[in-house]
């Protein structure tokens, strides 16, 4: 070795000796500092104890990587390679690194920058999970933890899927679920889904002129549908419908072989060639509800005369075109027709319908539910003379409600009923000329509901009183569930008798409902009923003039009205 380098080696020993070494520091590791760690410089300006207090810092025992907080409803693992330094002024080096000298001016920079960022919170009194319950706790989530929808199986979710079904209906919620994932396309797809389809307001607000891009798009996709997804249609239901309805009509009879129901609600424009796709197609077809739209009436009439054999239910509104198809079912069209029902808007002026009802029972012997809502029927009697002999045997609704008034008599009702044993449901809202005794008359001795108010007459309050409602409840006192007789002029005595017969009824927990809203009824009279009756969920004391006025309202619930007792007495 020549003198220049051993001049150069001496002066590099003597460096190492008076400058701090930095390599010494990161051969610590995370062991904790050493006692040369006394050797390093005290920045200019600062206090003599401040080298006491760094060295406290530096030499705290080493604390994991990781922070286990214990929340509300879940762990939280904090990991980070800076949180046990934190608030510390300098980062040591990991393990095995050298870092070069720092001077004064950058260590100062730095202790400047570290103190701008936010030191993260401790977390005191949570004690700190052992690296082995660590790698229990904390388990690194997978990429596909998160979509525990794929793995359901395909039946449970289709049993899932069918509950929303039959609350919200198939459309649009499963066109919606079945862009999910694959397997609840599969599911969303399954035939057993689609048996109940309702189409209303789609692609187009209502009201609005209709695009033929728009049109185009409409047609595709009711393709689509009909095609992959309609094979198990059983009932279907148009709503609000202006354009197009023939052609879905069309496609659903040609590729729905099971269809039973159609339903066009407020729909315009139903053609003929729309009741001769029905015609050559649809074989199970039974139930046609045609409420609220317009139709070709010729279509329909052909349609029954060829098919109306199958038909069992049939729904329309009443018109002056419309009209004709009661006459066509009164000829004999529909021979097996077991629903019938024939209604108006409550705001339509002409509500007069003649219907020859004698002809009626003869052509539809099987008949179960005769509804005329808001219609006044006016009876026309048979050219031949020959009245029916058994009349409605198998009747169980008889609904001839009004808004307005009805010129229905006792004679009309029986005319009606008189061969209808097993009737269960009298719906007479409106029909102020029908008498007590005409009902106590009827054969029908099985009466669950009855509903016998006054809405929205001119009479109301202009009658005299009258008496004879004990009749009808001493007949159908072991029946009746249902009895309104809102409005009804009868007096307080004679409602006092007829309380009395519901509350001697055999069975307590028969009574379900009553409404005496406008009528004369007495605390005694209520009393009597409210304290015999288990099962008596809704009553109806609105507008009673002989009641308190604390207790004139509407109960609902068993609770609410056994506590009425308390303020009879």
């Amino acid at each position: 070795m020549d003198s220049s380098e051993a001049e150069a080696l001496t002066h590099s020993e003597r460096k190492e000796d008076t400058a701090p070494s930095t390599s010494s520091t990161s051969g610590q590791g995370e062991d904790g500092p050493k006692p040369k760690k006394v050797s390093l410089k005290r920045p200019a300006g600062k206090p003599a104890n401040a080298k006491a207090k760094k060295h406290k810092k530096v030499s705290r025992p080493t604390q994991p990587a990781y922070t286990v907080h214990q929340g509300e409803d879940m762990l939280l693992v904090i990991s980070s390679t800076t949180s046990q330094y934190s608030g510390s002024a300098w980062t040591p080096p990991k393990k095995g690194s050298k870092k070069k000298k720092l001077t004064k001016g950058k260590v100062k920079a730095k202790i400047k920058k570290k103190r701008t960022v936010p030191a993260k919170p401790k977390l005191a009194n949570n004690p700190v999970a052992k690296e082995k319950e660590d790698t229990i706790v904390f388990v690194p989530q997978k990429a596909t933890d998160h979509r525990w929808g794929q793995s359901l199986p395909e039946e449970v979710l289709i049993k899932i899927f069918q509950m929303v079904v039959v609350q919200d209906g198939a459309v649009p919620f499963l066109c919606r679920v079945g862009r999910v994932c694959h397997l609840w396309n599969a599911a969303a797809s399954s035939p057993v889904l689609w048996r109940k389809v309702s189409v209303g307001h789609c692609w187009i607000a209502p009201g609005k002129n209709q695009q033929p891009q728009t049109e185009k798009k409409i047609k595709t996709t009711f393709d689509w549908l009909a095609q992959n997804r309609f094979s198990q249609l059983r009932d279907f239901s148009l709503h609000h419908w202006t354009k197009n309805v023939s052609y879905a009509v069309e496609v659903v009879s040609q590729l729905c072989p099971h269809l039973r129901s159609l339903t066009l609600s407020y729909c315009t424009g139903l053609t003929v060639k729309a009741f001769h796709s029905l015609g050559l197609h649809s074989r199970s077809l039974q139930s046609i509800n045609l409420q609220f739209s317009e139709f070709q009436v010729e279509g329909l009439l052909e349609y029954l005369e060829n098919h109306g054999t199958q038909i069992k239910q049939i729904l329309f509104t009443h018109g002056m075109k419309n009209d004709r198809l009661l006459t066509a079912i009164t000829r004999g069209f529909c021979p097996d027709l077991e629903f019938l029902e024939v209604n108006t808007k409550l705001d339509s002026k002409d509500c007069e319908l003649p219907v020859c009802i004698q002809a009626l029972q003869m052509a539809c012997p099987k008949l179960k539910t005769f509804r005329m809502l808001n219609v006044r029927p006016l009876h026309k009697k048979m050219r031949t003379g020959a009245d029916s002999t058994l009349g409605f045997p198998l009747l169980e609704e008889l609904c001839i409600a009004t808004t307005t008034y009805s010129y229905m008599t006792d004679k009309d009702l029986w005319d009606i009923l008189f061969g209808s044993t097993r009737l269960r449901v009298l719906d007479l809202r409106g029909c102020s000329r029908i008498t007590p005794s005409g009902l106590s008359k009827l054969p029908c001795l099985e009466l669950e509901c009855l509903f016998w108010g006054q809405y929205f007459s001119s009479s109301v309050g202009l009658s005299s009183p009258k008496a004879g409602i004990h009749m009808v409840t001493q007949k159908w006192r072991q029946t009746l569930q249902q009895l309104d007789i809102s409005n009804q002029l009868f007096t307080a005595e004679d409602l006092e008798i007829a309380m009395s017969n519901l509350a001697q009824a055999t069975e307590a927990d028969t009574l379900r409902s009553l409404n005496l809203s406008g009528t004369r009824i007495t605390p005694p009279a209520l009393r009597s009923v409210i304290g015999q009756t288990t099962a008596l969920s809704y009553l109806n004391l609105s507008s009673c003039r002989y009641l308190p006025r604390g207790v004139k309202r509407i109960y609902r619930g068993q609770k609410d009205i056994h506590q009425l007792l308390d303020k009879l007495d």
